[in-house]
């Protein structure tokens, strides 16, 4: 895989401008574990090599189990080993994701809102959208993961 261009040195202020909604993101009430995990789920629908890195090792400082971290692609077998309310921000990340696919039904929109108020699904929401954002600048400019770095 080839760098194409390092599009956070190419257009700062672009860069910045997403960074000010990732920063808006670790205020917002959300647990960090919680906005981790669906920026994990998200990236590995879209194939985003760097992200998935980044966002593995960020859950693993956290301190999540391994045992979990490896589940997220089949969190819905998983049974208990996600909560309720992860369960729920891991199907909204699916759905709204693949909204040119699902349209985002009516039924996964009453279940997200059931589960979270409407600030925290809005913020769901913009945290699921950065992260689609960023996926695309990652495979878009080919940006490597950090694993590759240490091959």
């Amino acid at each position: 895989m080839i760098n194409r261009i390092d599009y956070a040195k190419a257009s700062p202020e672009g860069f910045k401008a997403f960074g000010g909604v990732y920063v808006y993101l670790q205020k917002s009430g959300l647990p960090k574990e919680l906005i981790d995990l669906v920026y994990l789920r998200v990236s590995l629908i879209n194939g985003c090599a760097y992200c998935i890195d980044m966002h593995s090792r960020d859950l693993l400082k956290l301190g999540v189990p391994v045992d979990k971290l490896v589940l997220v692609p089949v969190w819905r077998d998983a049974r208990e080993v996600f909560s309720a309310r992860e369960r729920t921000a891991l199907a909204w990340a699916e759905t709204v994701t693949r909204v040119a696919e699902t349209g985002v039904p009516d039924a996964d929109y009453e279940a997200a809102a059931a589960e979270f108020n409407d600030k925290e699904l809005a913020d769901l929401t913009y945290a699921i959208g950065l992260m689609n954002a960023f996926n695309r600048f990652g495979i878009s400019f080919r940006t490597p993961p950090a694993a590759a770095a240490k091959a």
